[in-house]
């Protein structure tokens, strides 16, 4: 077993499925919980409602069918004599059952067999009972285990007792012992590693079943902690291989962002300032820049990324800035455009909806003389090259997969400084999802983090009403008083993920059904189908003021910008997820007048609902709400696309856990200073081949 398991083909195909190819991914595969089959209970002695297990002798087998067909098994108490009566009795009822499990219990029952069987014991219609418990027939002086029964995750194909026995025989031939030395664990407090996995594996009678089901025995922390320092280790090592890649030193006099700046409406704030600082530093170096910018909606992350495509073009480097959908790449480029080139910067706009010979043109654009190029993931095709690549941006990172931003960097490769040395372009990443702080310590450890943690002043509080969907006539009289006070109004359409057809269907009709309850109001419409130009169309007027109310799907969840616009009514609100409708009440609040969010909901919401309603209700601050989410949904579901890249946690959790956090984070540098060869070793240990996911 030293490269993998001794199986028949069809299951080792399963094992793989499940992670389970070396001994170490046997070893580290631990349990889900246990069962405690190390104590019989009599009958009459055994606790209601949890698993027990006791044994007994089999008095009768029938199959019923009331009210469907199904086997009802009458067993007594094996340890109580035959003519002793009450309590010592239970019926085992199994609802779906083979013609040879009956014969095998009327064989134990004919034979005098025992029967030792596990379960749970409830109220039945004739007395207590066990509904598909397990069992086997037993010899009497067959012993308990002498270990809680471990159950482990698995899938179809793969039983419990198959894992069960390649997991013993991987840990009987796994190298357990410590990677790292004796006195760095004593340091830290942790326990040994082969302690720490024979105990999870096979916990004595006694155990702490709670501590071990709740995953807060000491055994855990080693096992969780040195998951956390592999994902840690393995993030940093990726982090310092790419700052061994050659990068153009973007050095400026600064003169092109000076003229920006001058002609801005606004000044920047402190924390915008600060990001900058912190970004042009980046951009000097000579290696590759690898930045995350977070700020929390309408906090300024446009303008910072402005400034360092100024410094970029001033330098001689092209900018990409790169956003994931149309409307959000569209809104960049018209802002971008109106600031930028009336400096004498030359931008070209790119996305998949252009005409063929206008992308061709821009494509062409892009390999000349444009400055700052600007679209969709049109950017990362085969047929489009630039020039002199020296900043890629990509807004709301999160939506792009590890692929789709290498392929934006490997866009890059000029003839570095240091003259020939490959240069790849340096990368700004953005998100407008605020990022808690145990989840950028773990799943953006490879990055270099900015957060702008301030808002622009003048910025109004927006106030948050739950409105029940009964109340809608409530709610189109507010929009109307609204748009009577001169104000503009919002209403987003429920999101349905099964059907974009149908989120269309929905747009469509709540626009109808809109236009006819106000009359007299200007209703607009903008969905995800519409054709480019038909959706900056609409846009604009409606940032003109010529549309009153806009009807408008997810596509304005991001980028858009309309001051007057002071009132945001999202249907169906218990359909979205926390940072959407963060997103999305975020597009208003933006002008000198008070603006209202109002959630519309239709019940009964489900307990999920309920909690995220209720947050979204309670908080404004973006990096609250983040964290709650991420309590809810937990980290996998919260970092969307990146996950592919990032090796998860499985048995770690970044709240209960981020002491853990913490501590592997300060450990992982020196480590890799001081014992590179067992850091592979512990690489090797945790995640295989994996770690190839991070080059990204």
């Amino acid at each position: 077993m030293t490269d993998g398991v001794r199986a028949p083909p069809a299951l080792k195909e399963k094992l793989g499925k499940l992670g389970l190819i070396r001994i170490d991914d046997f070893v580290l595969h631990l349990p889900l919980r246990y069962e405690d089959e190390t104590r019989c209970y009599q009958i009459a002695d055994a606790p209601w409602g949890e698993p027990v297990q006791v044994e007994a002798r089999v008095l009768d087998v029938a199959v019923q069918y009331r009210p469907r067909r199904q086997l009802v098994v009458r067993v007594r108490d094996a340890a109580v004599a035959e003519e002793v009566s009450g309590g010592q009795e239970l019926a085992l009822r199994f609802l779906n059952f083979y013609g040879s499990q009956s014969k095998q219990l009327e064989t134990a029952r004919d034979n005098g067999q025992l029967l030792r069987l596990f379960g749970e014991i409830r109220q039945g219609f004739f007395g207590p009972e066990m509904v598909h418990p397990r069992y086997r027939v037993v010899a009497a002086e067959t012993p308990l285990p002498a270990a809680l029964t471990p159950v482990y995750p698995t899938s179809a194909g793969v039983s419990q007792t198959a894992l069960r026995k390649l997991i013993a025989a991987a840990l009987a031939e796994a190298d357990l012992s410590e990677i790292f030395d004796d006195a760095w664990r004593q340091r830290l407090a942790l326990g040994r590693f082969a302690d720490a996995v024979n105990y999870l594996h096979a916990p004595p009678p006694g155990a702490p079943l709670g501590a071990l089901q709740l995953r807060t025995h000491p055994a855990w922390r080693r096992i969780k902690f040195d998951e956390v320092l592999a994902q840690q280790l393995s993030l940093r090592r990726a982090f310092l291989a790419r700052r061994e890649r050659g990068a153009a030193e973007l050095k400026a006099a600064g003169h092109l962002a000076a003229q920006l700046l001058a002609g801005l409406p606004f000044a920047l704030t402190a924390a915008q300032h600060r990001v900058v600082a912190e970004i042009d530093h980046d951009l000097m170096q000579p290696h590759p820049m690898q930045r995350l910018l977070q700020g929390d909606v309408g906090s300024g992350k446009t303008i910072v990324a402005a400034l360092a495509a100024c410094r970029a073009i001033e330098a001689g480097w092209q900018v990409a800035f790169m956003a994931p959908t149309e409307i959000l790449a569209e809104q960049h480029y018209l802002k971008l455009k109106a600031w930028l080139e009336p400096l004498g910067v030359r931008i070209a706009w790119l996305s998949g909806s252009l005409r063929k010979a206008e992308k061709k043109a821009m494509q062409a654009e892009a390999a000349g003389g444009a400055q700052l190029v600007i679209g969709t993931h049109a950017l990362i095709q085969e047929t489009v090259d630039f020039a002199r690549l020296g900043l890629a941006i990509v807004d709301e990172q999160h939506r792009f997969g590890v692929q789709q931003r290498l392929a934006l960097r490997q866009k890059g490769g000029q003839v570095g400084a240091g003259g020939g040395v490959a240069a790849i372009p340096h990368q700004l990443m953005m998100s407008a999802t605020p990022i808690p702080r145990t989840l950028a310590m773990s799943y953006f450890a490879d990055l270099d983090v900015s957060v702008i943690d301030e808002l622009p002043p003048g910025r109004t509080p927006i106030r948050t009403k739950l409105v029940a969907d009964a109340r809608r006539d409530e709610v189109t009289a507010r929009v109307e008083a609204a748009v009577a006070a001169g104000r503009q109004a919002y209403w987003v359409c429920p999101l349905i993920e099964e059907s974009e057809k149908l989120q269309l269907q929905t747009a469509l009709d709540t626009h109808a059904a809109l236009s006819a309850e106000l009359a007299g109001l200007r209703v607009g419409l903008v969905h995800g189908r519409m054709k480019a130009d038909e959706k900056a169309a609409t846009m604009a007027a409606f940032a003109a003021g010529e549309i009153d109310v806009l009807v408008a799907t997810t596509v304005i969840e991001v980028g858009v910008d309309v001051p007057n616009a002071s009132l945001m009514v999202i249907e169906h609100a218990e359909r979205f997820g926390l940072s959407q409708l963060h997103q999305l009440r975020g597009r208003v609040g933006r002008g000198v007048h008070e603006s209202v969010c109002v959630l519309l909901y239709a019940g009964p919401l489900s307990e999920t609902a309920r909690a995220r309603l209720k947050i979204i209700y309670e908080h404004t601050d973006g990096f609250e709400i983040a964290r709650q989410d991420l309590h809810l949904r937990g980290p996998g579901e919260f970092i969307g696309s990146r996950q592919s890249g990032v090796p998860l946690l499985r048995y770690a959790d970044l709240e209960a856990d981020a002491d853990l956090v913490e501590l592997a984070h300060a450990e992982a540098e020196c480590l890799l200073q001081e014992q590179p060869s067992a850091v592979a070793r512990h690489l090797v240990r945790w995640l295989g081949s994996r770690e190839q996911l991070l080059k990204a």
